[in-house]
């Protein structure tokens, strides 16, 4: 297996296909030769796992994953990069290349296809721009997957691992705390890629456990509560849903009293256990 991580074989490797890097993909390239490894180890690469990568550059974080799970999906949307694929991964018989946009993928189809009698996990470098749609697409999916372990900027893993109920959390964060459990593993500078990046990064994991269990309705009704109360978090609740969702104030007022909340509370200051009982109520209030 070639050195992914030594800048002279890699200019060379990508001079040789005629790649240049794609803005609009967000194409940064991992260089530094401990970040992929480490991701591998702490990502549940691991014998009896199959492991779903979103995203391979040249290989890197593919070949480590290949190395210690049981078998690698991995999901490139850039059909430049095959051919160095099949060059870079050509001494692994446990990996599967498959070009399409992660977004497009059926996961359910995907992991009963190819991962029979195995745990799954997903390991990805994200580009920046679609982190949250594809951490979401995994989450929605309700797709048996162990946990997502994936690189993505600093600010964004603040986020995604914020605790709901504090100024840092997000409806990202809510979501995520919906469907799991997220921490940061470790930063990564932006020294460790080619081309670097303008910020920092970080390596978080979502050990996927589903904790709450609504009623369809119920849950429907709890996302659109959230996405509106986030989408004006500088105002109280009953401003922000009474204009988002066409909800009148005096029921959210009646609902915020019925739980035990004051009147100008707004949505940062409440935890996920009295978001859902927020939601439930208001529902139940309203229909």
């Amino acid at each position: 297996m070639n050195n992914l991580t030594n800048l002279g074989y890699i200019k060379e490797l990508l001079g040789r296909h005629n790649f240049n890097f794609s803005k609009g993909l967000g194409q940064n390239f991992l260089v530094n030769p401990s970040v992929c490894p480490k991701i591998a180890e702490m990502g549940n690469a691991r014998r009896g796992f199959g492991v779903i990568e979103v995203g391979t550059g040249i290989g890197t974080l593919t070949a480590e994953l290949a190395l210690r799970a049981d078998k690698v999906v991995a999901v490139e949307i850039d059909q430049r990069l095959l051919p160095v694929l099949e060059e870079t991964l050509t001494d692994f018989d446990n990996i599967k290349i498959i070009n399409e946009d992660i977004m497009n993928v059926d996961l359910n189809q995907l992991i009963s296809d190819e991962f029979e009698g195995m745990d799954v996990a997903v390991c990805a470098n994200l580009p920046y721009y679609i982190t949250s749609p594809v951490i979401m697409h995994f989450l929605e999916s309700g797709a048996r997957v162990k946990s997502l372990t994936v690189m993505v900027q600093k600010e964004a893993a603040d986020r995604l691992c914020a605790e709901v109920g504090t100024r840092q959390s997000g409806a990202i964060s809510v979501a995520v705390s919906y469907y799991g459990t997220a921490k940061t593993l470790f930063n990564v500078s932006r020294g460790s890629f080619i081309p670097a990046p303008n910020v920092d990064s970080a390596v978080i994991r979502i050990d996927v456990e589903k904790k709450y269990s609504l009623a369809p309705e119920d849950e429907k009704f709890f996302f659109s509560v959230v996405k509106a109360a986030f989408s004006q978090r500088r105002k109280t609740l009953a401003n922000s849903l009474s204009s988002m969702l066409s909800v009148s104030k005096q029921s959210i007022y009646d609902t915020l009293q019925e739980c035990g909340f004051g009147e100008n509370t707004r949505v940062e200051q409440l935890d996920m256990e009295s978001l859902i009982l927020f939601s439930c109520t208001l529902r139940k209030n309203i229909c």
